[in-house]
């Protein structure tokens, strides 16, 4: 053990150090030593544990929550964006510039691509700005959806193949009909089937994260869901959110089964079955669906911004003091 007059001289050298950014020769100036006594104090302080370090950014506080998600989650990457609001406009076009540039960081030529649709996913595409081609295949993991035709599935995959200069394909058929029954006609429809198989082949794919909420959900526009039935969705199901228009719960498990059934698209399983998944969705509302898919593991990557990490954290901490 060291002894009490050699801690000391340590702590003499890490303080002319680290604190008085002294040299080590001007150290071993100042304390009558010779430099490599000097840099072998220091050498030892770091052996014995003596030195701790912080790294304070003006963003730390980010990349602390990025840090805790990613241990917590089993995630291997993950980003958050400061928290700008809840207006849409502003909120989306920072999310979208991030993911964008993750997305492009993490593509490769061969690769093929899969999306979802949504307001999410549109950021993103809109703010994909490349400097040269990509040999890549665009490819929808869902069915089109009727309304605003910036954010419909077919729309995005024909723009992310334009701005990648990739290939695109489209996906000819409604995200959801009304029966199970005519969900499995279409669904062995040669182009269809085509299509699906091609996305079930991806092997990194783009998710946006939506939730069951009535008053916001695109589930509930595309789907024209009554009232009644997004509380069944919710009360009796356990839905929290939706990905590709699967419902899952509070831990992540595929849920209302009858409405899974009318969705022409990946299931929840085929997309975990992609080797690499970025999900991207922000604000205090996304903030249980996220967590659901958290839990539910469907992602490797997460891009969201701090309120939404906040409130993800505070439900897994909730959770976990709530286990017996």
């Amino acid at each position: 053990m060291p002894t009490y007059e050699n801690v000391r001289l340590i702590n003499n050298v890490l303080n002319l150090y680290y604190l008085e950014r002294l040299t080590q020769m001007e150290i071993a100036e100042r304390l009558d030593l010779s430099t490599p006594k000097v840099n072998r104090l220091l050498q030892q302080a770091r052996e014995l544990g003596y030195i701790t370090y912080s790294i304070r950014t003006p963003f730390q506080h980010l990349f602390d929550l990025e840090g805790r998600l990613k241990a917590v989650f089993g995630l291997q990457e993950a980003i958050v964006i400061p928290a700008v609001g809840d207006t849409s406009s502003s909120l989306l076009n920072a999310l979208g510039t991030v993911a964008a540039e993750f997305l492009l960081e993490h593509l490769r030529d061969g690769d093929v691509l899969a999306i979802t649709p949504g307001t999410t996913v549109q950021a993103v595409v809109q703010s994909i700005d490349t400097t040269r081609p990509y040999d890549v295949t665009v490819v929808p993991i869902l069915g089109a959806i009727q309304g605003q035709i910036e954010s419909d599935m077919n729309y995005l995959a024909t723009t992310m193949g334009e701005k990648l200069g990739a290939k695109s394909y489209q996906l000819h058929a409604p995200a959801y009909l009304d029966t199970r029954e005519h969900c499995e006609v279409v669904r062995s429809m040669a182009p269809v089937k085509k299509i699906l198989d091609i996305a079930r082949h991806a092997n990194i794919a783009l998710l946006g994260i939506g939730t069951v909420d009535p008053e916001v959900s695109r589930f509930v526009q595309f789907t024209a869901l009554s009232p009644e039935d997004l509380k069944h969705i919710a009360e009796d199901c356990g839905g929290v959110g939706e990905i590709a228009a699967h419902v899952y719960d509070i831990e992540g498990r595929a849920s209302a089964k009858e409405y899974a059934d009318r969705v022409i698209g990946l299931t929840l399983a085929e997309i975990q079955q992609i080797p690499y998944r970025i999900g991207v969705a922000a604000s205090a509302a996304k903030a249980l669906p996220i967590y659901g898919a958290l839990r539910g593991g469907y992602m490797h990557a997460l891009i969201t911004d701090e309120l939404a990490a906040c409130k993800v954290l505070q439900l897994f901490d909730e959770n976990f003091r709530n286990v017996p």
